[in-house]
């Protein structure tokens, strides 16, 4: 009897890229003077077992490349050859590869072997008693032909990035601006459409484009290859050299130059066209990327406590059961007994079931290490990376989407905050920085600190940047939160030069978009040269939801209680009309723009003056908008349920949940909300605060 050994495939990726971030974390914290034996026993074994798992389901690719990996790790390990800084890059080079090699597989696709090649011969190298070759954090490959490197006749670079590529803050043009001052302006780029689908389906926060840059001039791979460094995970990036005859099809000419910066005359391919590069490269080929993980790994003892409450329940409903047999008025005290009993057995059950999706945060915070000892080294700054609250647990969700926004935030901390070693040492500070990441439960929510001990923000800069790009208007006298929340906006950015971390503005506005669509918040604090402190709010889970009911005509709504700053009850001289069809409500020292529930959702009710409603005062973004509802119902915990997944999105509302009486509620997007009736990000000239 055959056994279909692909039911297994995906616990061996998982096990596998477990594997791979404890090699990465092992090579990170390891000595190179007196390498820890553990250590380099735990590297070994990591290899080992991806070696005979990839053999055992037939990926060679994997585990040719491993095999030579675990050989020179098991000379180490034995004492016969000696750890150093080059062999460490080299290693951590190999993680990365077999990263690649795994996600491609995992994606159907078939596996490219250049990098993997590479490097075995290097490592082939140092087994052989050669000299090994240096690899440094920041390159791609280590040189092998100089003629191939250096592109003698130029190079065709193909990039096909992931749909989602915008969504993290990355931007093609400015990578096709870098390229062309790096060639002179000798490069055409061609357009294919092949991906963009009907006018109807489009988003516009989705890329669909793939582009193809013929270089006409001698320059290095590196050099290309460092342009695209920080999309590798987002896209795939095909470069070969043009004296190789590949891409001799004419492509139409595009100039991208400084006083320029638009990719004009693009030539579209239509759909189905050939593909001027060599024909083993033909098929478009999605880029790989590390799919979500589909199980969890549970501690027996969250187990155990599952069962047992089950356990509990089960008791309790035999004693109602029995209860229900010959019911008379003389039970009714053991019956409501019975029913409390029910209702602490079902919350304690919820709470475990709750916690068996609830995972260390360690997952997330694993990744840092390593993106900032790479990250300082090719900002030449010295950078140490301090965590704490590792143990901190949080939902799967959650952490899962939690990752690509702290990216942006420590890789901003870096580029942004902390300063080079001289300016730090003149400025009376120690001249390695510090970034400390710290997470901890607080009020129901897990709340993710950033902190650097770098220059700060400076606020006139920021306040000048804003005025020269018309976000606010000149001489507006704003806070310094609100100066702050400036660099949330999209297009921001204080940076002169556009480089590879930073200077496109899009990336802290991507930051709070996502953190909002996880019903989330970041707040942002600033001492001028004694540094800057992110910190960002979540809910635990994205499961459960802490909602106030409001009534709305016949209709029930649920506001998320996170959103909800208060609620009120006002007469008419709190009310104002601005241009004779805005209500704004005066609260305090500001105006907040009035929206009608009723009017949003198209909801038939008996119309009443503002003053005889309710306002529910909620904030989205940074705002506040008021929001008119009949009455305040109570508030509960809901489990939510996706209307997107069991019906179609609807604006505005972001879930459904079911209530005690079996009725359907639905659950307001406040920042969708905010979006529809036109009232958000429209008051950063001043002109919203009260006389």
């Amino acid at each position: 009897m055959s056994i279909d050994l692909s039911q297994f495939h995906q616990v061996f990726f998982e096990e596998s890229y477990e594997g791979l971030d404890a090699m990465e974390q092992g090579l990170l914290d390891m000595d190179m003077v007196s390498p820890d034996a553990e250590v380099i026993n735990t590297i070994f074994r990591a290899a080992h077992s991806m070696k005979g798992g990839a053999g055992t389901f037939g990926f060679t690719q994997v585990a040719e490349f491993t095999h030579v990996l675990e050989t020179l790790l098991d000379q180490i390990r034995s004492g016969q050859r000696a750890m150093s800084q080059d062999i460490q890059n080299l290693l951590l080079k190999s993680v990365d590869c077999i990263r690649q090699l795994l996600q491609d597989l995992q994606a159907g696709n078939d596996p490219d072997l250049t990098e993997s090649t590479t490097l075995k011969g290097q490592f082939e190298e140092i087994l052989s008693g050669q000299s090994p070759v240096p690899a440094t954090a920041d390159k791609s490959d280590a040189p092998v032909d100089d003629k191939k490197e250096e592109g003698g006749g130029g190079w065709l670079v193909r990039f096909i990035p992931e749909v989602t590529l915008l969504q993290t803050g990355n931007e093609p043009a400015r990578m096709f601006r870098q390229l062309a001052d790096l060639c002179d302006n000798e490069m055409q780029v061609s357009l294919d459409t092949s991906r963009l689908p009907v006018f109807t389906s489009l988003n516009p926060e989705e890329c669909y484009l793939i582009w193809e840059i013929r270089i006409e001039k001698t320059i290095n791979k590196e050099d290309i290859e460092e342009v695209f460094e920080w999309v590798t995970d987002d896209a795939e990036i095909i470069i070969t050299p043009l004296d190789a005859g590949s891409a001799q099809a004419p492509v139409a000419e595009t100039k991208v130059t400084a006083e320029q910066p638009k990719i004009e005359d693009v030539q579209a391919k239509p759909a189905g066209a050939a593909n001027p590069v060599s024909t083993e490269k033909a098929a478009v080929k999605q880029p790989a990327k590390q799919q979500e993980s589909s199980s969890i790994r549970v501690s027996i003892d969250k187990v155990d406590s599952l069962i047992n409450m089950v356990g509990e329940l089960v008791i309790t409903q035999s004693m109602l059961g029995q209860l229900g047999q010959n019911f008379d008025i003389t039970r009714v005290q053991r019956l409501q007994e019975g029913l409390a009993q029910l209702e602490h057995n079902t919350r304690e059950l919820q709470e475990s079931v709750m916690k068996i999706r609830m995972m260390p945060i360690s997952f997330v915070f694993s990744r840092f290490p390593r993106l900032v000892r790479d990250v300082s080294i090719s900002l030449d700054k010295k950078i140490d990376l301090i965590m704490s609250g590792e143990n901190t647990e949080l939902d799967k969700t959650v952490m899962e989407k939690i990752g690509d926004p702290m990216v942006h935030l420590i890789r901003n901390s870096i580029d942004h905050g902390i300063e080079k070693p001289a300016d730090r040492v003149a400025a009376g500070k120690p001249e390695t920085g510090t970034v400390h990441l710290n997470a901890y439960h607080q009020s129901g929510n897990i709340v993710i600190e950033i902190k650097d001990d770098g220059a700060g923000l400076n606020t006139d800069r920021i306040l000048q940047k804003a005025t020269e790009k018309g976000l606010v208007a000149e001489g507006a006298n704003l806070t310094q939160e609100q100066i702050f929340d400036l660099i949330f906006q999209p297009g921001f950015s204080t940076a002169d030069v556009v480089s590879d971390l930073s200077g496109r503005g899009v990336g802290m506005d991507v930051v709070r978009r996502n953190i909002a669509s996880l019903n989330g918040s970041i707040e942002v604090s600033s001492e001028r040269g004694r540094g800057s402190r992110f910190v960002i709010r979540l809910p635990l889970t994205l499961a459960i939801l802490d909602g106030q009911l409001v009534k709305v005509g016949e209709e029930i709504y649920i506001f998320p209680l996170v959103s909800i700053v208060e609620s009120i009850q006002l007469d008419d001289r709190a009310i104002n009309n601005v241009g004779g069809h805005s209500d704004v409500l005066q609260l305090r020292d500001e105006y907040v723009p009035i929206v009608q529930l009723d009017d949003v959702f198209n909801i038939e009710k008996e119309k009443r003056s503002i003053a005889e409603s309710i306002i529910v005062v909620v904030e989205t973004d940074g705002e506040k908008i008021g929001v008119v509802v009949d009455e305040l119902m109570g508030q509960q915990q809901v489990v939510i349920k996706s209307l997107e997944e069991n019906y179609k999105r609807v604006d505005g509302i972001s879930g459904a949940t079911i209530l005690g009486d079996g009725t359907v509620a639905l659950i307001v997007d406040i920042s969708g909300l905010s979006k529809m009736s036109g009232t958000s990000a429209k008051i950063l000239d001043g002109s919203h605060k009260a006389a």
